[in-house]
């Protein structure tokens, strides 16, 4: 592992300049010294609000699927079989799609910039115990700064859970290295992913008891006990996933000494040991129903989880700044509706929400139909807890799981926005455009390719075609949320089992109860009682439940099951028919009819490439190629 120190990065923040110096620079410049005139050290641990902001500079660095400034869905959920980004080249995301990155260049990759916030930790454990404490203030810091400490800590192995995620063992770093430390950092091997998996749990048990358990509302957001249970449940969850649980792919990746990085052999006891902690976040919560917010309303009481700061569920949050950019940055309706969505959904996700009786759509017994439409007033589909008449709605899209309302817009739904006037949202291509179909690309944007578009995190409040009056959204980043817990039980002991208990069954079922879902097992579906049924089950739950908030990126490489649903092409409806499509259905090309004629056919979208090598990220070659201890991740 390489640390640098920059001069190029002159930062205006002093506590950043100090706790962000392992910035990356040549690999012939190994250690530079930042300039005296920036900061020095006794200018942050010479006082205490200064201590307090290289905390709080800590907390900016919690993973968050949104970008920290509230302004758009990360990149990586387009790396998925969630959605496309159609903004054309240049995006990480299709780097991905096309198996384009590697040793030098991973979008995604994060080594350098986790190690610079596990240096800031290490820094801040390092020094907070020399800070000078005002007299009047000595009472009040000799309680709060060993709950600093205990965050630091957490937020310490939360980094090495990001890079555990991505690389397997890494190197544990446990101080803060100095530039007469040079050499010695040329010899940091990597730790095995058992050793990294231990650290991080220890590292939550051991700071469980310091932590608070409650904050005070000026404080919310801050790390609390839940949130130390639930980060030790995530990582021992990974831990017992095929990933890494006996996986032969990993047998031969060594450090130069011989020791084995990963285990090849497979072992049981770690879905107990991901069971039993799954658990102790649930009982900390008392087990609790997930909350409503409305109690009459399915899909807005799920979705009011993504467009207010929702507290009740969520353990630990990343607290967004209050704007409304993220809405018109997913909002690719154009027309009157504004915005300029950068993500098509595709109709893998789409598909994978169950008919409302709880079969999944292609089971004979579903209902499921592509075929016809349906009209009706419907509770709660255009973002508000009211009735909203829909019209000449696809029959594939009826008595669906409520959460895919709330998650996705289709032809002809509607929304919040422009409720008062009941405009469809159209994205089917018909005419020659001029303003009829919000489907096609216009002047100040393109929008969706797929024929849907994301409606998660919207906030119904924001009329994005009214910035300067519209109230700007008030929404958190779920880091961890109670669902996931329930959901990690459940998955953890029917895979201890062999199969689903009645505790497994009870757990998934809490999630779905919060929006009115039938309980599993629905009688009819066989496989509902099996490992391998009820395995699917958990996993397309954890899609649907969870769905654009950056989970199902990671969640496909621990099941080893990206080279299935990451590989290959993924599809949409024609929203983009070719003239002779159009021309093709005997109808005035330029007619509405002749477009709907043409949309409801599944496109091809892109054609995606995952190896076997792509599990994994490679070590980056310019840290192997400095610190000769470090081997490289299979296939790189």
């Amino acid at each position: 592992m390489k640390i640098y120190f920059n001069k190029k990065n002159k930062l205006n923040t002093i506590v950043f300049i100090l706790l962000g110096l392992a910035v990356l620079s040549s690999c012939k410049k190994y250690l530079d010294v930042v300039p005296n005139e920036l900061v020095t050290e006794d200018k942050v641990w010479g006082n205490i609000n200064n201590a307090n902001g290289a905390l709080a500079n800590l907390y900016s660095g919690l993973p968050t699927a949104i970008s920290p400034n509230g302004e758009a869905l990360d990149e990586i959920t387009a790396a998925t079989d969630e959605s496309f980004h159609h903004w054309g080249a240049g995006f990480p995301s299709l780097k991905y799609n096309d198996g384009a990155w590697n040793t030098v260049d991973n979008p995604f990759g994060n080594w350098t910039e986790q190690y610079q916030k596990i240096r800031k930790a290490n820094l801040f454990l390092e020094n907070i115990d020399q800070v000078p404490i005002p007299g009047d203030q000595a009472t009040y810091y000799a309680t709060r700064i060993p709950h600093y400490k205990a965050e630091a800590r957490f937020l310490r192995a939360m980094f090495y859970f990001e890079l555990l995620k991505r690389y397997g063992g890494v190197p544990i770093i446990t101080k803060s290295y100095s530039v007469a430390d040079a050499e010695e950092l040329k010899t940091v091997a990597r730790n095995s992913v058992d050793e990294v998996v231990s650290f991080i749990v220890s590292e939550c048990e051991d700071v469980a008891p310091m932590l608070l358990t409650v904050h005070p509302d000026a404080e919310l957001g801050r790390v609390n006990k839940g949130a130390a249970l639930a980060l030790a449940a995530k990582t021992l969850l990974y831990a017992a996933s095929p990933l890494f649980n006996g996986n032969p792919t990993y047998a031969s990746i060594k450090n130069k000494d011989g020791k084995a990085l990963f285990s090849s052999a497979y072992d049981k006891e770690k879905w107990k040991k991901a069971a039993d902690a799954a658990k102790k976040v649930l009982d900390y919560y008392n087990n609790v129903a997930l909350p409503r917010a409305y109690g009459n309303d399915d899909i807005n009481s799920y979705a009011a989880i993504f467009n207010t700061r929702e507290w009740t569920e969520t353990i630990l949050a990343f607290t967004l700044p209050k704007n409304k950019v993220l809405d018109l940055s997913l909002n690719a309706f154009g027309g009157p509706f504004g915005g300029w969505g950068q993500y098509s959904p595709l109709q893998e996700l789409v598909d994978s929400y169950e008919m409302k009786n709880g079969f999944p759509i292609n089971h004979p017994g579903s209902g499921y139909q592509k075929d016809g439409v349906w009209s009706e007033w419907f509770w709660g589909g255009d973002g508000t807890n009211a009735w909203v008449y829909l019209d000449n709605i696809s029959n594939r899209f009826k008595n669906r799981d409520p959460r895919f309302y709330a998650t996705i817009s289709f032809h002809n739904s509607k929304w919040a926005a422009v409720r008062t006037s009941q405009t469809p949202i159209r994205l089917a291509y018909w005419g020659s455009n001029n303003g009829v179909s919000q489907a096609w690309p216009k002047s100040g944007g393109t929008y969706t390719v797929s024929g849907y578009n994301v409606r998660k995190w919207l906030d119904p409040k924001v009329d994005p075609t009214n910035w300067w009056t519209s109230p700007d959204a008030q929404r958190n980043y779920p880091i961890f949320r109670l669902a996931e817990f329930y959901l990690a039980y459940a998955e953890a002991l029917n895979e201890y089992y062999g199969g689903p208990n009645a505790e497994a069954f009870t757990a998934i079922n809490k999630v779905r109860a919060r929006v009115n879902m039938p309980a599993l097992p629905v009688a009819g579906v066989a496989g509902d009682n099996t490992q391998v049924g009820f395995r699917n089950r958990v996993q397309n739950e954890k899609r649907i439940e969870f769905a654009f908030e950056g989970h199902r990126f990671w969640d496909v490489r621990r099941w080893l099951i990206a080279e299935t649903v990451d590989n290959g092409p993924v599809h949409g409806l024609n929203a983009r028919p070719t003239t002779a499509e159009l021309t093709a259905t005997g109808l005035d090309p330029q007619s509405q009819a002749a477009g709907l004629a043409a949309f409801y056919k599944e496109t091809v979208i892109q054609t995606r490439v995952f190896v076997k090598r792509h599990y994994l990220m490679p070590i980056p070659q310019r840290e192997i190629d400095v610190n000769k201890e470090l081997v490289q991740n299979f296939g790189w």
